[in-house]
């Protein structure tokens, strides 16, 4: 099978399309025959080795040990293992798991789902690991309550856009951060009121919000507490910015240690891929309370392209990969 690929740590220039074998699935497996994949910032973590504490944690001191990038996953399935019992062959399906950009993918049976009957595999695969951190983030850490208030920054990138849609259907009035040219968009998708940060400082408007969730990483936690009510929650979400060490990761280990010595909850996390999740997310979509947000689709042979894309910062909701 045809395969995006990487040996050793680097650019977009690392990756090369590649013939290897498909992946042998054991008894809880599935193999899916991948016809979408999402690219979400985790790709690049992995393919980089940046911050330097993603190698420590696992993925790989001198190269990544899984050498197909991708996480995404949408497609048919294909084969399932003889403890398998949730999916048969021609199911159309979608998930997470390790190396989607290929032809086919090995996935577990519990991080798969059933497509959303109302969605193709290109806004399936747009899905889950930016929905599962949007969800969990406002659900699990935020305990966004209906009436709240909640500012969401990065507003209209691939996280953002589901939080914003899932805040709403949570019942909260929901404020979305972003540039000029997305304010139309960030507004289309629900948000009650959008502040453009080129011209507006959410800080200094004197609003105050119970939940923020922040998933751009650029900002200062002070900044950040100063737009919380009395006993507000800040969500950081991602690894976003910092330094080569420990990127955006340094930031949260700041605010766990701040939290407990401060009147505002300040929550840390790394979202986790579930089938109660992606079924949860499967019935909102089909109830038409959230909708996958699309930017761009590039075919499997240019998959570095849309990492540097999806890199430079500026793509409105989810970019994905076409098989």
């Amino acid at each position: 099978m045809k395969a995006i690929v990487q040996d050793t740590y680097g650019s977009a220039d690392v990756l090369e399309l590649r013939d290897i074998d498909t992946p042998e699935i054991g008894d809880g497996d599935v193999l899916v025959r991948v016809h979408a994949a999402g690219v979400d910032p985790g790709v690049w973590h992995i393919m980089t080795g940046l911050p330097y504490l993603v190698r420590i944690m696992g993925y790989g001191l001198r190269a990544p040990k899984s050498r197909v990038r991708g996480y995404d996953v949408a497609g048919r399935v294909e084969a399932v293992g003889k403890n398998v019992t949730r999916f048969e062959v021609g199911d159309e399906v979608f998930g997470m798991c390790e190396g989607s950009f290929a032809e086919y993918a090995c996935v577990k049976e519990d991080k798969l789902a059933l497509k959303p009957a109302n969605l193709g595999f290109e806004q399936a695969a747009a899905v889950p690991v930016s929905g599962f951190t949007a969800l969990q983030g406002l659900r699990d850490h935020g305990k966004v309550q209906a009436g709240q208030s909640v500012l969401i920054i990065g507003a209209s990138g691939g996280v953002g856009t589901f939080a914003v849609q899932l805040a709403k259907a949570f019942g909260a009035e929901v404020t979305g951060v972003c540039s000029r040219t997305k304010v139309d968009l960030v507004r289309s998708i629900g948000a009650d009121h959008v502040i453009d940060y080129t011209r507006d400082d959410f800080g200094e408007t004197g609003q105050r919000y119970d939940v923020i969730v922040d998933t751009a990483g650029a900002r200062p936690l002070s900044h950040l507490r100063r737009a919380l009510t009395t006993r507000g929650t800040l969500v950081i979400v991602g690894a976003e910015g910092g330094n080569r060490w420990t990127g955006g990761i340094g930031r949260q280990l700041r605010a766990a240690m701040l939290s407990p010595f401060v009147r505002h909850h300040l929550r840390m996390y790394i979202a986790i891929g579930n089938k109660e999740d992606l079924q949860y997310l499967k019935e909102l979509i089909e109830d038409g309370k959230v909708t996958p947000v699309i930017d761009r689709t590039y075919p499997l042979s240019e998959a570095p392209e849309a990492i540097r894309y999806l890199a430079e910062g500026h793509a409105r909701g989810k970019v994905v990969i076409t098989v």
